[in-house]
């Protein structure tokens, strides 16, 4: 399944990172751990392996320089760099930097919310892997992104995949969960549905020109509205 990859790592920066251990691990078990007990579990695997075909549509939709936020181990990131494409993964996860380093393209220790190089000029911005939770606040997030992004640029965004409500829109805490009984501390998360995300966007000044899907994988291309 599709979840967000910087989200998890953000509030992870404990002694105990079951994140940084399943990155170096390259596998899983990681779950995300609800307060009620649910449990989600997350697809390490897929993160670090190479790029499927439904990742394949979402590099064939970049344009000019490419932020990918919430890079994780960087596959995204290391298949644009090896076409040629100019592109910079951001993690607040150091593990995640430097997997994304060693896989050969460049990466920042960073928050999308503190200052960026090249604000305003990115022509491409992804939030794949279910990032749109960053924070648990999706619109926030999306208002954000809207000031880093070109005027003219896109937006690309995985929204929840198939099998969940178009109009999901939950907003909730968790934390990441090893299953050995090593657990991270509690951050917000969310996750959005087509619909939700499309309501979410408008209000953050985007327009959803494209939605398709691929391998189950649920995807939004968002451009900037004009301002005024």
């Amino acid at each position: 399944m599709s979840l967000p990859l910087a989200a998890l790592a953000a509030w992870g920066r404990s002694t105990a990172d079951p994140y940084a251990s399943a990155l170096r691990a390259r596998r899983g078990p990681l779950f995300l751990h609800r307060a009620d007990g649910w449990l989600l579990p997350l697809d390490v695997e897929r993160w670090c392996a190479r790029p499927d075909d439904a990742d394949g549509t979402v590099l064939a939709a970049c344009r000019g320089p490419v932020l990918d936020i919430g890079c994780g181990p960087g596959r995204l990131a290391a298949a644009l760099a090896a076409r040629g494409r100019p592109a910079l993964g951001i993690d607040v996860s150091a593990e995640a930097v430097r997997r994304t380093r060693s896989a050969g393209a460049d990466a920042l220790l960073r928050s999308v919310f503190d200052p960026l190089p090249g604000e305003g000029r990115w022509r491409t911005a992804l939030l794949i892997d279910g990032n749109i939770g960053i924070g648990g606040d999706p619109a926030a997030l999306l208002a954000r992104v809207r000031q880093v992004v070109h005027p003219t640029g896109t937006l690309i965004v995985e929204a929840a995949p198939e099998g969940l409500p178009d109009d999901l829109d939950e907003h909730t805490e968790v934390r990441l969960d090893d299953g050995n009984g090593v657990r991270g501390p509690l951050f917000p998360w969310s996750r959005v549905g087509p619909a939700a995300l499309v309501r979410h966007a408008a209000g953050a000044g985007w327009s959803a020109p494209r939605a398709w899907t691929s391998r189950g994988r649920r995807f939004l291309t968002l451009r900037p509205l004009p301002e005024g």
